[in-house]
């Protein structure tokens, strides 16, 4: 993949902040990543065990994928300060990988195993759980990321 989800809209963003504005989100988003809890509103935010926090703006049906499907997504990821390093939905081509075999960041292999078909979510994904201390083309090293992402398929 080219972008963060590999090691490979805006929509879902709003839940970050009641601010109304992107750029208003992702400041509000930028103070609450340096806490253990997000500063927000947002009463549907989840936080899992390993501390990605994320928000179902789509439900899903059907079952969630298992290690070894391949699964057929479509994502955009920001960084903390708003800027977008990659977007699936502007090539127009669903992104596909092998869950469970570290073809992705950490964080992916863990949101879409718990993800059904049709489901998406907006997800805060911790350093540790993206590229950590490698910085890559467009991304620094110890970024927190930003993801919008939609499983379209698992087979």
């Amino acid at each position: 993949m080219q972008g963060a989800a590999g090691r490979g809209g805006a929509s879902g963003l709003a839940f970050l902040s009641q601010a109304g504005n992107r750029t208003q989100a992702f400041a509000s988003l930028a103070g609450a990543a340096r806490v253990a809890a997000p500063q927000t509103s947002s009463t549907d935010l989840v936080t899992t065990l390993t501390g990605i926090r994320y928000r179902v703006t789509q439900g899903g049906s059907g079952t969630v994928p298992t290690s070894g499907q391949r699964v057929s997504t479509h994502y955009t990821g920001w960084l903390l300060d708003g800027s977008k390093f990659d977007s699936s939905r502007d090539r127009g081509t669903p992104f596909e990988f092998t869950l469970g075999t570290g073809a992705v960041i950490a964080g992916w292999d863990q949101l879409i195993a718990e993800m059904k078909p049709g489901e998406r979510r907006t997800a805060i994904i911790p350093a540790n759980l993206a590229y950590g201390s490698t910085a890559r083309p467009g991304i620094p090293a110890n970024s927190t990321l930003v993801f919008d992402i939609e499983l379209l398929s698992a087979r």
